[in-house]
Formats: C-alpha cells, structure tokens, sequence
C-alpha cells in the first residue's frame, strides 16, 4: 500500500510543477515557466507505467488515480498554456480572449468525453498538447495572427473524431515512437536552453517527430475508418 502512495504522490507532484510554471509566467520568466511544465510532462509520461507495476487499483481501489492525473492534465496541460498565451502577448490583443476561451473550453470537452482515451490506446480529438504548441509559437516567433489562427483550429480540432495515437502506449510502433520521442525530447530541451539563440536547424529538425506523430495518427485513422467501412 505504501508504494501505491508513493505513486500517486509521484502523480500529485505534478500540479506542484503548474504552479510553480504559474509563477514564473506572471514574473515574465517564460523560460523557467516551460522548465516546469517540461518537469511536469517527465512526470505524466512515468507515472502510469509506476502505476501499473505498483498494482495502486488493486491496493487502494477507493482512489481515483485516473482523476487525480486528469485534473493535473487538464491544469498543466491547458490552464496554464493558455495563461501563457494570455500573458506573453502571442496573440493579437483583441483575439486574446476569444483563444483563450476556445483552448480552455474546447479542452473542458475534449477531457469529459468518455471516448477521451479510447479502450485501444488511442486519444479522440486533438489531445490537447496546448504546452507544446504554445512552446513552438513561443520560440518561432511568428505573427501574432498566425499563432491564433493556430490556436483556433487546434481547438476546433478537439470536436473531430480524429483518433490520435496514444505515444506511450499504443501497440502500433510502440517502439520507433518512443525513441523518435525521447530525441524529440532532448531536442525540445535544447532549444530551452539555447533561447533565445537556437540555431535554425535545431528547430526544424525538431519537427521531425511532431509531423511523424500527425502522419501516423492520421493513417492508422483511415486504415480503421476503411476497415469498418469494409465490414459495412
């Protein structure tokens, strides 16, 4: 049982990392504000795999873990994205708001949809990765309009069926995709401690593995709609 605790204390350490991520983007110190939630996504990509070897259902089954890691998604994934975007002016000030609102509502759906996280390991809707979309608009510098235009299709993405692949555990190319990850990962890292200075083909290089990651999803998608439509 006392390793069951530990795990979901593991867990809870995350919102602790949002808050200090908070901090930070009110202090404008948006590079140590990404430390905290890169810390935080460490965390999330863990704390499953510890669960399930900790067997925490089965020791302590009155406690919702699932729900303990939503509300921590849901805070660090999108909360404190959006404050972000609200603070450090990537939008055009009289969009600011109405992005704001999509990320935070279009996500309070996309979290309490019972398909959300599918029984095949699969995510329903855009997966609401608001840290990392906001982290490329930050370090891109491109144009305010065109960050909210990004941010405005993404939320409108979360209502599209699109299946997204779940990168820990879906079974199809579980392993290329966590390798392609974990570089992914460095390279994200790096660029946060080059900034401002990050050499061009650090960034474009980094994309490797968001557009691997699209390209898969989008093809295992139509390979599923084609084979229901087959058997139809």
């Amino acid at each position: 049982m006392v390793s069951a605790w530990l795990v979901h204390l593991f867990t809870a350490s995350g919102i602790v990392c949002a808050f200090l991520a908070t901090t930070s983007i009110f202090n404008h110190d948006y590079r140590s504000a990404f430390f905290w939630l890169a810390l935080q996504i460490a965390v999330d990509a863990v704390d499953g795999l510890l669960a399930r070897r900790a067997r925490v259902t089965e020791r302590l089954p009155w406690f919702d873990g699932a729900k303990l890691d939503d509300i921590i998604d849901y805070v660090s994934y999108v909360f404190v994205p959006a404050l972000f975007v609200w603070r450090a002016l990537l939008v055009p000030d009289a969009w600011t708001w109405p992005v704001v609102i999509a990320m935070l509502l279009s996500s309070a759906y996309g979290f309490n949809r019972s398909d959300a996280k599918t029984g095949d390991h699969y995510f329903t809707g855009f997966p609401s990765y608001w840290n990392i979309v906001v982290f490329y608009l930050f370090v891109g510098e491109w144009a305010p309009t065109v960050n909210a235009a990004i941010l405005l299709v993404l939320a409108a993405l979360v209502f599209v069926p699109i299946r997204y692949v779940y990168p820990s555990r879906t079974p199809v190319l579980q392993r290329l995709t966590t390798v392609l990850g974990v570089i992914w990962a460095l390279q994200m890292l790096l660029m946060l401690v080059w900034h401002p200075d990050i050499p061009p083909s650090v960034f474009w290089l980094s994309w490797v593995y968001p557009v691997y990651y699209v390209v898969l999803s989008l093809g295992l998608n139509w390979r599923r709609n084609r084979q229901n439509y087959a058997r139809t």
